[in-house]
């Protein structure tokens, strides 16, 4: 049991909640209106928190939506999942990416999939996600690969 397990709280929180840690571990150096993304305020759009002892360490949101960025019944994507620095590898990513896997697949998920950095697929890849296609850049974000969830895992 890692130290963040003892006392980590995995709930669902705001959009503004999720966008201090979004500027941090994801935007830092950049203006605080980069945190705020399309499809952040959709109804069917959650976001979720990791607390330690009662301070948020770590946020991920789902939305759904398919690669194409179209609204599309059982296509979820993973955004904005950020952990800081301090609690990275102390469980508390494998548990905010479980619960928005209970999200999207109590919705009929069919497609679960996210834009990764590099840096993070093998933590995804840990999680049963498989990368496909070539390197791409996101400006201000850096490179990523496509990942997706196979049916199943």
């Amino acid at each position: 049991m890692t130290d963040a397990d003892r006392g980590l709280e995995v709930r669902s929180i705001s959009a503004e909640e999720t966008r201090p840690v979004r500027l941090r571990v994801l935007r830092a150096g950049l203006p605080y209106e980069t945190t705020v993304w399309a499809g952040d305020d959709d109804g069917d759009t959650a976001h979720f928190g990791a607390y330690v002892d009662g301070e948020l360490v770590g946020v991920a949101s789902v939305v759904c939506q398919d690669r194409d960025q179209v609204r599309r019944a059982g296509s979820w994507r993973l955004r904005g999942m950020a952990v800081t620095p301090e609690y990275q590898s102390r469980g508390v990513g494998g548990a905010l990416l479980r619960a928005t896997f209970a999200y999207a697949d109590a919705r009929g998920c069919t497609d679960y999939w996210c834009n990764a950095r590099m840096v993070a697929i093998p933590f995804y890849e840990r999680h049963g996600l498989v990368a496909l296609g070539p390197e791409f850049d996101i400006p201000t974000a850096g490179p990523h690969r496509l990942m997706e969830r196979r049916p199943g895992s």
